[in-house]
């Protein structure tokens, strides 16, 4: 069941604001301006770096974007794998 998502409320793990502007999301400009394995690579620093600060910072909020980082670059992989 696809679910619909309100871009309007703020969400700074799923949809920050501050990535939200006009009618594209920043990550979706960055996928596809570094390509496949750019932006493979860029998911998986993204994670490592908010698994790296949990100590330091807020800890549940950084993990939870570790592991959207890592959501997305598992749904990435799967739609390439079933494109292939």
């Amino acid at each position: 069941m696809e679910q619909s998502i309100d871009l309007t409320l703020h969400n700074p793990v799923d949809h920050p604001s501050h990535y939200t502007q006009g009618p594209i999301e920043c990550i979706e400009a960055l996928e596809s301006a570094l390509g496949p394995e750019g932006f493979k690579g860029y998911c998986k620093g993204c994670a490592i770096k908010y698994l790296w600060r949990t100590d330091y910072k807020g800890e549940i909020e950084d993990l939870r974007k570790a592991e959207w980082y890592i959501n997305r670059l598992i749904a990435t992989e799967l739609k390439r794998s079933a494109s292939v």
